[in-house]
C-alpha cells in the first residue's frame, strides 16, 4: 500500500495521495439512458410527450414503477453520526462514504442509488424528511446513524412506508456474519443450535447479529457491552438491550464480564472495537471461532486469534474471510426490487445468508468461509434467494 506524507502540510499530503485523486469531483454522476439527438427525441423525453406519461401515472400511481427510475433506485440516507470507525463527523464529511455506497449498489447489484446526507440528528426530523422524499425512491438504505436512534428511525420508517427500509450497519453485517458462521461451524463440527456464542458489542451491528443468530436457531448466546453481559437484572439497559437480554442471557443464566462469558465459549463475534486480551481469548473452547470485525483494528488481532482459534475472520480486506457488507446489500435490494417488495423481512435476510453460505460449497476451508465480493455468482444468488423469500413471506407485489 502506498504511503502518504506526514500531515504537516495537508495540501501537499492530499496532492501526493492517490486516494484523493480517485475522489476528486466525487465518485458518481447522473447519466441519461435515452438519446437526445434531435427535436423528436426531445419532444418524447420532455414536453409535450412526457405529459402523457405523467397523466397515466396520475391515473394509475403504480405505473411510476414502470415508467420512471423509482423502482430501481434507493436513497442512501445518513446523518453522519457513526461513519465507519470515524464516529460523528457530520453530514458533509460523510458524503464520500455515501457516494461509495451508491457506487457499490450499482456495481454489485445494478441498483441506482442517491446519497442523502441530512443536516439534522433529530429523530423526528430524519423520519419526516425521509417520508417526504420517499415517493422518489423504491427503497431506503439507512447508513451510519448512531445507536440507539437508528433502531427507532428504522422501525418508524418501516411502519410508515410501503417500500423496503434497511439499515445496512445492522442487517448487512448480520447477514454476512451468519453466512460466515455457518461455514465456520461446519469446519469445526459444531451445530448452530448447540454452539456457545458470545457477541461483544450491543450497538446497531451487535443487536442485529444477535437477532439473526436467534432466528437461525442459536440457543446459547450472550451479548456484552462495556458493563458486561446483558441480562434483565441490570438496571441500566435501554429498551432494545433489555429485550435482547430477555431473549439471550436470561435463558442461559449467564452474567459477568466479557472475560467470564468467553470462558469455554465456542464462538466470539466482535462488533465493538476495543481489545480482548490474549489471556482471555486463550480461555475459549478448543477449535474456537473468532470474528473480530472492528475496522481498522479488530478486537482480537488475527495473529493472536490464529494462535487460539481454528477459524478467524475480520472486517479487513488484507486477511482471509472478510465479513464485508457488500456481499449482502446490493443483492438484497436487487431481489426486493425484482419482485417490487414492500418490505425486507427476516425471512429475506436469512435467505440471503443461506445463499452466501451455499456459494462456498465444497470449497469450504479455514481461509474460505464466505465468497469474494468479486465472485460473479454472489449478486444473482442473493437476489434470487431474496426474491423467493419475499414471495414466500407475502411482501412481493409481482
Amino acid at each position: 500500500m502506498s504511503q502518504t506524507p506526514e500531515p504537516t502540510d495537508p495540501a501537499a499530503a492530499r496532492a501526493a495521495d492517490p486516494v484523493f485523486d480517485l475522489h476528486r469531483g466525487g465518485k458518481m454522476e447522473i447519466a441519461s439512458t435515452v438519446a437526445l439527438d434531435g427535436r423528436d427525441d426531445l419532444s418524447m423525453a420532455y414536453t409535450p410527450g412526457v405529459a402523457r406519461v405523467c397523466e397515466a401515472i396520475a391515473a394509475e400511481p403504480d405505473l411510476v414503477d414502470d415508467y420512471t427510475w423509482v423502482s430501481n433506485t434507493v436513497a442512501v440516507v445518513t446523518d453522519g453520526t457513526a461513519v465507519l470507525g470515524l464516529g460523528d463527523i457530520g453530514p458533509a464529511a460523510a458524503m464520500p462514504v455515501m457516494e461509495g455506497k451508491a457506487v457499490l449498489f450499482k456495481q454489485f447489484g445494478g441498483v441506482d442509488a442517491v446519497p442523502l446526507c441530512l443536516a439534522t440528528q433529530d429523530v423526528d426530523e430524519i423520519v419526516e424528511t425521509v417520508v417526504r422524499l420517499a415517493p422518489s425512491f423504491g427503497g431506503i438504505n439507512l447508513e451510519d446513524i448512531s445507536a440507539p436512534r437508528c433502531f427507532e428511525i428504522e422501525q418508524r420508517l418501516k411502519d410508515l412506508l410501503d417500500i423496503p427500509v434497511f439499515h445496512d450497519d445492522q442487517h448487512g453485517t448480520a447477514v454476512v456474519a451468519l453466512a460466515a458462521l455457518e461455514g465456520a461451524l461446519r469446519i469445526t463440527g459444531r451445530d448452530v443450535t448447540t454452539a456457545r456464542i458470545v457477541i461483544s458489542g450491543a450497538g446497531a451491528a451487535g443487536v442485529a447479529v444477535a437477532r439473526i443468530l436467534l432466528a437461525a436457531g442459536v440457543t446459547d448466546l450472550a451479548v456484552t457491552d462495556r458493563r458486561g453481559v446483558l441480562h434483565s437484572a441490570r438496571g441500566d439497559l435501554t429498551p432494545v438491550k433489555l429485550a435482547l437480554a430477555v431473549d439471550t442471557a436470561d435463558r442461559t443464566g449467564r452474567t459477568g464480564l466479557l472475560a467470564d462469558a468467553l470462558d469455554g465459549a465456542d464462538v466470539y463475534i466482535g462488533v465493538s472495537g476495543g481489545n480482548v486480551p490474549e489471556e482471555v481469548v486463550a480461555r475459549m473452547a478448543p477449535d474456537a471461532v473468532i470474528f473480530g470485525l472492528a475496522n481498522p483494528t479488530p478486537e482480537v488481532h488475527p495473529d493472536v486469534a490464529a494462535r487460539h482459534a481454528r477459524v478467524v475472520a475480520t472486517g479487513r480486506s488484507d486477511y482471509p474471510n472478510q465479513i464485508n457488507n457488500v456481499l449482502a446489500f446490493p443483492g438484497i435490494f436487487r431481489g426486493a426490487f425484482n419482485v417490487r417488495a414492500t418490505a425486507i423481512t427476516e425471512g429475506m435476510k436469512l435467505a440471503a445468508a443461506n445463499a452466501l453460505a451455499a456459494l462456498v460449497g465444497d470449497d469450504l476451508a479455514v481461509d474460505y468461509i464466505v465468497p469474494s465480493p468479486f465472485d460473479p455468482r454472489v449478486g444473482p444468488a442473493v437476489s434470487a434467494a431474496v426474491a423467493a423469500a419475499a414471495r414466500a413471506d407475502g411482501v412481493a407485489r409481482r
